[in-house]
């Protein structure tokens, strides 16, 4: 049986040289190799193209090499959690190239696979689609995305075997079993070291063929940055949660769910285990349930998308990110419920950037809006300024074209029916008036009787 070896941290950085492309899993501070991370924040490594989901958060894990200025160019899916990043970005202090989320880690499994590239329906037609190669595959444009591999890979792991072998612990596989696969040079930061046998052959996550050294370092409480607790703390106006119990009405007994950030997280507030309601979340979980009642953070439970502590219902399962978007796009999640910006007459999705600034930040809502079997827009019907939010054609910069099913706003209820944005329906305390005088885009008038 091949024998790994176990070295320090001070060993396993100076493996990371000048200029390399280093890999590190995680999904913002979970699941995340922050000993290795912060032992090379103490070396003089510079240049360094950094691949993760998201830079760590401000002055922890990779948000502390960003802040030593070790990182020359950073590729993700999700900088705007580190506000520190963001403005590395708009200073052009740091290149950086943003991919959605899904494409992300199907990248670093392709690269770690052989695989030169793929093809995915995923961003089509959007910003992050542009100077990009794109086909119609079976009536799809799809778009070319090439492999990613790395000189080094940072990954943590809850326990290995002597042989390597690693297991990972509830929500903590995310990105870290691809990224075991894709570097020339794999170090696992592991909470607990055993012999070989100790892991049983079904409970092995990532085989040991794939890991290079292991570093036993032990997590604490602040290494897990803001998934160290819940808040319990958070009032909600009458209107918001009048969308979200409106959403519910739509889930039935037995959907994989997905709720978005913002409004649609309420919905699960509303989910009781009678309603039977399979709750998705991107980085690696199905039976989600709600937050813990004893204020616990990530050190004792799973995580959701947004970095927030859950419990797990019975009946739930953990996998990594690449799985968790091949369920995605593969059409195995039911409905999805995100947030807007904007939806059009074409049922067009614009909810994750502005124009006029940086694209930092889309995380999984690109392969979402595209791979759901139906999408709900949960939003508020006007901006701030009172300008439409439902339009004739989004201004705002695409997250997928033609996906939206429904939306939801505090004013009313429009499905496209055949195509056409219809009203079937007006929330508490609205008139059909003010629903024509605070809609731009055309739409027909398809009001049921309640």
């Amino acid at each position: 049986m091949k024998s790994v070896p176990q070295i320090s941290l001070e060993e396993a950085v100076a493996l990371v040289k000048d200029g390399d492309i280093l890999l590190q899993g995680g999904f913002g501070m979970t699941g995340n190799p922050v000993h290795l991370m912060h032992a090379l924040a103490e070396t003089g490594t510079k240049d360094l193209t950094f691949i993760g989901n998201n830079v760590g958060e401000a002055g922890i894990g990779g948000g502390k090499l960003l802040r030593n200025g070790q990182i020359k160019k950073m590729i993700g899916s999700f900088f705007t959690s580190n506000p520190e990043a963001v403005k590395a970005a708009q200073d052009g202090q740091v290149e950086y190239e943003l991919l959605p989320q899904g494409t992300l880690a199907e990248a670093i499994r392709a690269g770690g696979a052989g695989i030169g590239g793929f093809y995915t329906p995923t961003s089509a037609g959007t910003e992050l689609a542009k100077g990009r190669e794109t086909k119609v595959i079976q009536g799809k444009e799809q778009v070319y995305v090439e492999g990613i591999r790395g000189n080094v890979a940072f990954v943590r792991a809850w326990k290995a075997d002597m042989a390597g072998n690693l297991s990972y612990r509830m929500t903590e596989q995310n990105f870290n079993r691809a990224m075991a696969t894709a570097a020339d040079i794999v170090i696992a930061e592991v909470e607990e070291i055993v012999p070989v046998g100790e892991i049983a052959p079904e409970h092995v996550h990532t085989p040991g063929s794939y890991v290079n050294y292991l570093v036993q370092a032990t997590l604490t409480t602040e290494d897990l940055g803001s998934s160290a607790s819940v808040s319990s703390s958070r009032k909600v106006s009458e209107t918001r949660m009048n969308m979200a119990k409106r959403a519910l009405q739509e889930l039935k007994k037995g959907d994989v769910v997905n709720l978005g950030i913002g409004i649609p997280t309420l919905v699960a507030d509303l989910i009781t285990p009678e309603d039977g309601i399979v709750m998705h979340t991107e980085n690696g979980m199905l039976g989600v349930g709600p937050s813990p009642k004893d204020g616990g953070g990530a050190m004792d439970y799973p995580v959701n998308a947004g970095k927030i502590p859950v419990t797990a219902l019975p009946g739930s399962s953990y996998f990594d990110s690449a799985d968790s978007f091949a369920m995605i796009r593969g059409k195995h999640v039911d409905i999805a419920v995100m947030g807007g910006l904007e939806v059009d007459e074409q049922a067009n999705l614009a909810n994750w950037a502005v124009p006029g600034q940086p694209l930092l930040g889309v995380g999984g809502a690109m392969d979402l809006a595209s791979g759901a079997k139906t999408l709900i827009i949960t939003m508020t019907h006007t901006n701030k300024d009172g300008s439409a939010k439902v339009v004739p054609t989004c201004a705002l910069p695409l997250t997928a074209l033609k996906a939206v099913d429904m939306i939801i706003t505090d004013l009313a209820v429009f499905r496209f029916i055949d195509g056409q944005l219809t009203l079937t329906e007006l929330m508490p305390g609205a008139t059909l008036e003010e629903v024509r005088a605070k809609t731009t885009a055309k739409f027909k008038e398809a009001l049921t009787a309640k």
